[in-house]
């Protein structure tokens, strides 16, 4: 826990003035104690001194060593002058500390040698002082406040790198968040090929058919243009989803790979198998044809659970369930691993996860990912397939 002493650069000045005045509070009251060892009572002139001695401290974090040597002359001024010694001698102690804890070492030592050297100065000069007694004192007192003003500078140095460092790791989480973000919407980007191949293929042998029979079959033709409409429709709200997303190009071959669909899903359970994870491929409804940026989401969101048990669950089991409802898809991978780890908490700052929830956003989708009550870890999706997917299809998944 960090001691308020420590952030003395941003405490407010009323507190300052505060712990000025409740010192100058208790001087004034000492001073007018009888001592009973020959010291005379405060008159204007002690008053005024004591009153300069408090008025200083007000200002003693924003001028430590300029406050310092005003309290010690005013306090040496004082002393001659036959008064009480001990009635200022806690502004000065105040005033040392606040040197040791601002200033360098050596700054702070000048201060300390200055200070004990008035404290024996105020033995010599007592009706009933121990210059030894007061040379001890001027070197011990002055000591443990140098040493204890150096551990506060030491210990606010440590906190703002310790600030520094987590605004660095902040910085550095946050722009690894972003990079993994754009190279996700990168790989998207490169994908846009193929959905917007596939629409136009179907758009062009339609159009080739309705043109060839419209004379002949209009129902035919009719027919074709139907799909072409809706085609078309279709292609443009994957553009519009795809598009807001595109930040730069690429000329890898990998973008004109072939687009996978959840009929590649059974091969991306083999290969996991392959790695040494069983694997369960359950498909539950009538399966039937998706938008294919659809079928893309969600087979890139299953691969990337299965890579996740396949690198951090194993020896684990993992099913995969299909699930397909009259406006909704949903898909969940579930294991049964033992394991768990930051790149399994579901933090959402692994560059996987970032990338299934960017994916589903897209689509109008949620995914959730975290642990499992009994046991493993399960990553669910769930993606509109329609304008109006009913209400217990959007609480499930």
């Amino acid at each position: 826990m960090q001691l308020p002493r420590i952030s003395m650069r941003r405490h407010p000045l009323a507190l300052d003035i505060g712990i000025a005045l409740a010192m100058l509070g208790c001087a004034l009251l000492m001073g007018q104690q009888d001592t009973r060892e020959g010291y005379p009572p405060l008159d204007p002139v002690g008053y005024t001194l004591t009153t300069a001695v408090g008025l200083l401290l007000c200002l003693r974090r924003r001028a430590p060593v300029a406050v310092a040597a005003g309290v010690l002359a005013l306090w040496t001024a004082y002393i001659a002058l036959g008064y009480w010694p001990a009635v200022n001698s806690l502004a000065a102690l105040l005033a040392l500390y606040t040197v040791a804890a601002a200033r360098r070492l050596a700054v702070a030592a000048a201060v300390a040698a200055a200070l004990g050297t008035i404290w024996t100065y105020s033995a010599f000069v007592s009706p009933h002082g121990s210059v030894p007694a007061a040379g001890a004192m001027g070197v011990v007192v002055p000591a443990v406040l140098v040493r204890f003003g150096r551990s506060a500078h030491q210990a606010e140095r440590r906190g703002e790198r310790l600030a520094e460092l987590a605004a660095h790791l902040r910085a550095e989480r946050d722009e690894k968040a972003r990079r993994a973000v754009a190279d996700e919407q990168a790989r998207m980007a490169r994908e846009l090929h193929d959905v917007i191949a596939h629409h136009m293929s179907v758009i062009s042998v339609q159009s080739g058919l309705a043109r060839y029979v419209y004379r002949t079959d209009p129902a035919t033709a009719r027919r074709a243009l139907d799909t072409i409409a809706d085609t078309s429709s279709e292609a443009l709200e994957e553009m519009r989803r795809m598009l807001t997303l595109l930040r730069r190009g690429s000329e890898d071959p990998e973008s004109y790979a072939p687009m996978p669909r959840l009929s590649s899903l059974a091969e991306a359970a083999q290969r996991v198998r392959a790695g040494g994870v069983p694997v369960d491929l359950i498909v539950e409804g009538e399966a039937r044809p998706l938008p294919p940026g659809v079928e893309l989401c969600a087979y890139r969101v299953v691969q990337e659970a299965l890579t996740n048990v396949l690198k951090h669950a194993r020896p684990a089991r993992a099913e995969v369930r299909v699930r397909y409802r009259p406006h909704s898809l949903h898909v969940s991978v579930t294991d049964d691993g033992q394991r768990t780890d930051s790149a399994r908490t579901g933090t959402g700052e692994g560059h996987g996860l970032i990338g299934m929830r960017e994916r589903a956003k897209l689509y109008g989708g949620t995914v959730t990912i975290g642990p499992r009550p009994e046991g493993g870890f399960q990553v669910s999706l769930a993606l509109p397939t329609s304008a109006t997917p009913a209400p217990e299809e959007r609480a499930e998944g």
